[in-house]
């Protein structure tokens, strides 16, 4: 019995994040007038000089990206003993991408000059969490076919849908709305990771 309780605290993390930072961009976007959510990226939500850019930053970008960190965390201390460094790899991408999400808040977008170093910060750390996001969720995914199917396909499906969406769907529909489903991935993968790898994992 302690082997679960723990377990159960931890799992909702995920969902927490994903819902503070959906509640967040909805929230946010009506209260900007103007903004529309499929023509205006999630960045200028936070962007310098809009109105509640501070607020936005810190519960869209920052708290989110802190308890994917810990997701991320706790995903690599379940693991199985004996885990193949693919998958430990894989949960030390996962890590960054919190961090680099996190990231996105700490460097908010210049509006008023979108080729400025601030801008160009931002993009890089939307960048780096993209890329570290699906190069972990895919390496995980394939790590632990064997060992763990239902994280695995789990997994294998955010990444995809992430890889797609924030590289292949940017020039067939709007940029804003590729952003989201790229964002709707992660969320998914945040929400389901820990309840999932909890009914997938031995005991240790």
């Amino acid at each position: 019995m302690p082997l679960h309780s723990p377990r159960r605290i931890e799992n909702p993390l995920g969902a927490i994040a994903a819902a503070i930072f959906i509640l967040a961009v909805v929230g946010f976007g009506a209260a900007l007038d103007g903004y529309v959510q499929t023509r205006h990226p999630v960045a200028l939500l936070g962007a310098g000089g809009m109105p509640h850019a501070l607020a936005f930053n810190v519960l869209g970008w920052a708290v989110p990206g802190l308890l994917a960190v810990a997701v991320a965390v706790y995903l690599l201390l379940r693991l199985p003993v004996g885990s193949h460094w693919v998958q430990r790899v894989a949960g030390q991408l996962l890590v960054l991408a919190g961090m680099a999400f996190t990231g996105m808040g700490l460097l908010p977008l210049d509006v008023a000059d979108l080729d400025g170093p601030a801008s160009q910060a931002h993009a890089s750390a939307w960048m780096v969490w993209a890329l570290a996001f699906i190069a972990g969720t895919l390496m995980l995914g394939i790590g632990s076919w064997k060992t763990l199917p239902p994280l695995a396909r789990l997994a294998l499906s955010c990444g995809l849908v992430a890889a797609v969406s924030a590289f292949a769907l940017q020039g067939l529909v709007p940029a804003p709305i590729a952003q989201r489903v790229t964002f709707l991935a992660w969320a998914v993968w945040l929400g389901l990771a820990l309840p999932m790898m909890g009914r997938s994992s031995p005991h240790r």
